[in-house]
């Protein structure tokens, strides 16, 4: 699409209730203020598979489409976008800092498959605290704390994120921020207000309200209930 002459980026996004992926790029759009749009293709749509993959080579969400080209991985958007617009500095200018936040969003992309299994990201319910906890669940918030702890310690003297100004390792903390508001996953208080710190971002709180209004139930996705009215909607 172009405007102005310009070409607008175009974000392809799932459903905002269930897509982890579609909110981490999404997130680094907005907090960063690169103009885009976005387009929202749904998981319950029947011809969901022929149309992302009309798209995308992968056949997978998200999918940033600049012009002619088009990119069709999560990690890989934020990484063209934090080239794209050097001024932005979506990455830490420290080396070290940028290598440190680049592990840790490596780290989340491929792992933690345990709690991605068992918390899965919901906008639309507040669960029981103990919901889809086990020991391996534990393990891998654990592990995720720690990063959090370390990079704070290390490096987020500048400010209030993981690396002290919001970078792209926000960006993809943030739906471990609301699977942990979700579950009512205890935490300390550092954590804590981190975790409250994401999820009051004003792009948090549309993604938020905007995930509520699509009104969409999406069974695979939905573990811990059978339809959805069974929790109350999270109102935070």
């Amino acid at each position: 699409m172009t405007f102005g002459g310009f070409v607008v980026l175009t974000l392809v996004i799932g459903d905002r209730s269930y897509s982890t992926w579609s909110l981490r790029p999404w997130l680094a759009l907005e907090q960063s203020g690169i103009p885009f749009q976005e387009r929202r293709l749904t998981f319950a749509d029947p011809a969901f598979k022929s149309r992302v993959g009309s798209l995308s080579p992968s056949g997978r969400i998200p999918v940033l489409i600049d012009g002619d080209l088009t990119i069709w991985d999560s990690l890989a958007i934020v990484e063209y976008l934090a080239e794209r617009h050097p001024d932005k500095q979506l990455w830490p200018a420290d080396v070290a800092a940028r290598a440190v936040a680049r592990s840790m969003c490596a780290e989340m992309h491929s792992g933690f498959s345990v709690l991605r299994s068992h918390l899965t990201m919901n906008f639309t319910a507040q669960f029981p605290a103990g919901t889809g906890r086990n020991v391996r669940v534990d393990e891998e918030i654990a592990r995720i704390l720690a990063m959090w702890s370390d990079a704070r310690a290390r490096f987020g003297s500048g400010g209030p994120f993981l690396f002290g100004a919001f970078s792209i390792a926000d960006a993809f903390f943030a739906p471990v921020a609301q699977r942990f508001a979700g579950y009512d996953v205890a935490l300390p208080a550092a954590a804590q207000a981190y975790v409250d710190l994401l999820l009051g971002l004003p792009a948090m709180k549309r993604w938020a309200a905007a995930a509520r209004a699509e009104h969409v139930f999406y069974p695979p996705d939905e573990p811990y209930r059978t339809d959805v009215s069974q929790f109350p909607p999270r109102l935070g």
